[in-house]
Parts: structure tokens; C-alpha cells; sequence
């Protein structure tokens, strides 16, 4: 083999990065060197795929042959701006690729939400995937929990909730997160969304897989289901509505929990000290296709809420960024400084497009990026 003749740093090791280092890797002439602040690669499949998603977990497998490389080298605890600068690593690679992915949750924005019991699903999927910095999360008087958001992430933690603790037992879940939940009596989790089920972003997978958890009876508030024309909907969102349509229909004896979709709401205030309830406030489309509120309101009681409605990158130390879109300004994959290209320097994953797609859009995302590092090297 002959020796590596370009070096390359990517600043993150969770699937964007790990996809673009396996790009690299495919060239005997290119050392990659992967920095993670965490002391393991892998990133959200790792600390963000809850422990019972073998299947996914399973993706990390795959991608782990890519450390079988020679030529790539991963190095934990690194943080970008403490332990290495922007302009150390441009001075020691021919190219840099930023793939740090989005760690910050939004925040619904509406008063009560800082209160005692009000977190972000964020923190508690970290928690119960054993994520180094996570903080424990009690469940200690906890009964009734709400989940807002209607995509993969409040689907995976009601189904945690909902879930009987022993068919967590053969996992990797950490052993205090169990007993957590072997203590906890939660009876009711509410699902919520400020649009239609049709418009919700879980995958029908995620969503039959919650649904139809041994137990649980599911409830969907039925006028959410009516008046919907399916014909314009993709194939997903028809299947989504299929499988919410025969949960809702399922008959269950003597349920250990109850699960309820609650669509066509949004949260306007969270009550607390301590937190009792979070009220919603109908919603509807108006004629510019933005959703709205009626004015009408109801309350639900709750001692839990989840917010889980996306997240958004957080800006690197000396690296461009725009604060508006939460992503660092690219073209291609190639960074942007005030416009133009910023030489030798690439960006992939949710930090470059923002917190969309599964897992595997990372792979062409990654490719894209890797071609115009290699078409920069001159070695395309």
C-alpha cells in the first residue's frame, strides 16, 4: 500500500462523520483522523436510539469496519475550541469536515416551561441510553406524562414509558435507569401535535411498534382522524394513518397504560410550582396554510412533559455559522465565510441541513461532501 499522502480531520464521530470517513477511507492516499468530545464514536446510535432498537443500534456494527482502516485513527475527549482550534486543525490537514450533528432542543416558548418536571426528550433519551453526561431523570411521583412533538423521538419515549421494564432487561440500558422505571406507576402518555396526523413525521414502523406495545390501550381523539383526504399523501403517511386508525379500534383487557394522540393542539402554558398540567389550545390551517390557534383551550394533568419538537446545531468556536437557520453556511458541503468559500474546510449531516432525514440520509449527504474534498485534493 502506498503511503498516505493527504490528511484529513472530521470534528465528530456519529454517523455523518463516520459515512464521510468511510468515503475517505476507500483511498489508500487519505489518513483520516476522527475527534469526538465523548470517549466513543458513534453519537446519536449510540446515545440517541433507545436501547431496545437492536436493528438500528445494529448500524454502528457496520460502520465500526471503517476504524479497520489503517489510515483512520479516532481520538475521544477532543472538544473543538478547548482541547483544538480551528485554525490548529487547518495548519495540521489538508482538509477539515465539521459533522458535530445538532445538540441543542428547541424550547416551545411558552410560560411555565422552566419548571421542575418540564424537560427535553433530548435529555431524556441521553438518560435512559446512558449518555456520560447525562443527568438522572425521576419519575418519582409521576403518573401522567405528555410528549409534545409527533416525530420519532416522542414516539421513542412513550414507548419507554409505556413499555413493561422487563422487556428492557436484555438491553444495554444502564441498571439505574431500570430500576427507575420499575419504580415508576406511570398510568397515562399523551402524545401531542399542533398539526393533523397526516402531516405527523414518525415512521410508520416507530409508530406500529408503539402502538401496538402488549398493554397498552390507545386512544386518538376523533376529530383527528375525520375529514382527511388521503389522496395527496405519500405512502407513509397513509400507513401512519392506517395503523392510528386500528390501534384506536383495538380492543385491550384490563390495559397496564394508556396511550393517547392528541393532534390539532399546541401548548400554551405549562402549570407549575409544582407542575400539574399543561394546557392546549386548538389549532387549525388557515387559508395561507399556516397553522393557527382557535382560541379554545383545555387542560391536561400531567406531573411530566416532554418536549420533543426538533433540534438545532450549536455554533463551533471560531467556525462560520448562521444563527438563523442553525447550520454552518456550505455549499455542496464546502464552508462559507461571509459568502464565499472558506479553502480546505467541509461540513456534513444535520449540521450542514439541519436536523432532517434517518440515519441513512447521512450516507449521501456525506458523499456529496466527500466528493468535493476530493475534487479540492485534486485526487477525484
Amino acid at each position: 500500500m502506498p503511503p498516505a499522502r493527504y490528511r484529513v480531520a472530521i470534528v465528530g464521530a456519529g454517523p455523518s462523520g463516520l459515512f464521510a470517513a468511510q468515503f475517505l477511507a476507500a483511498r489508500p492516499d487519505i489518513e483520516v483522523d476522527i475527534f469526538d468530545r465523548l470517549p466513543t464514536p458513534y453519537g446519536l446510535l449510540r446515545y440517541g436510539v433507545a436501547p431496545d432498537h437492536t436493528s438500528i443500534k445494529s448500524v454502528a456494527t457496520a460502520l465500526a469496519r471503517v476504524f479497520e482502516s489503517p489510515n483512520v485513527r479516532f481520538l475521544g475527549l477532543v472538544t473543538l475550541g478547548r482541547d483544538v482550534t480551528r485554525d490548529e486543525l487547518l495548519a495540521g490537514y489538508d482538509a477539515v469536515i465539521y459533522a458535530v450533528g445538532a445538540s441543542e432542543d428547541l424550547r416551545m416558548g411558552v410560560p411555565g416551561e422552566d419548571a421542575v418536571g418540564s424537560r427535553s426528550a433530548r435529555a431524556f433519551v441521553a438518560w435512559y441510553s446512558g449518555h456520560p453526561d447525562a443527568e438522572p431523570q425521576s419519575l418519582d411521583g409521576v403518573r401522567q406524562v405528555a410528549a409534545v412533538g409527533v416525530g420519532n423521538v416522542a414516539v421513542d419515549v412513550a414507548r419507554i414509558l409505556v413499555k413493561e421494564p422487563a422487556a428492557l432487561d436484555s438491553t444495554d440500558m444502564p441498571e439505574d435507569v431500570l430500576a427507575e422505571l420499575r419504580r415508576a406507576a406511570i398510568t397515562d402518555v399523551w402524545v401531542i401535535g399542533r398539526r393533523g396526523p397526516q402531516h405527523a413525521s414518525f415512521t410508520t414502523t416507530e409508530l406500529r411498534e408503539l402502538c401496538t406495545t402488549p398493554g397498552v390501550r390507545v386512544t386518538v381523539a376523533p376529530d383527528s382522524l375525520e375529514w382527511i383526504d388521503e389522496e395527496p399523501l405519500d405512502r407513509r403517511s397513509r400507513a401512519n394513518l392506517a395503523v392510528l386508525r386500528a390501534a384506536s379500534e383495538a380492543e385491550v383487557k384490563q390495559p397496564r397504560v394508556r396511550l393517547h394522540f392528541l393532534f390539532w393542539r399546541r401548548p400554551v402554558q405549562v402549570q407549575s410550582d409544582p407542575l400539574t398540567g399543561l394546557v392546549l389550545e386548538r389549532t387549525r390551517m388557515d387559508a395561507d396554510g399556516r397553522v393557527v390557534g382557535t382560541g379554545e383551550t383545555e387542560q391536561l394533568s400531567v406531573q411530566l412533559v416532554l418536549r420533543a419538537i426538533g433540534y438545532r446545531a450549536v455554533r463551533l468556536p471560531g467556525v462560520p455559522f448562521d444563527d438563523e437557520l442553525g447550520v454552518i453556511p456550505s455549499a455542496d458541503g464546502r464552508v462559507l465565510e461571509a459568502g464565499e468559500v472558506a479553502p480546505r474546510e467541509y461540513v456534513v449531516g444535520w449540521i450542514k441541513r439541519g436536523p432532517v432525514g434517518v440515519i441513512g440520509t447521512n450516507k449521501s449527504d456525506a458523499k456529496e461532501t466527500v466528493e468535493q474534498v476530493l475534487a479540492d485534493l485534486g485526487v477525484c
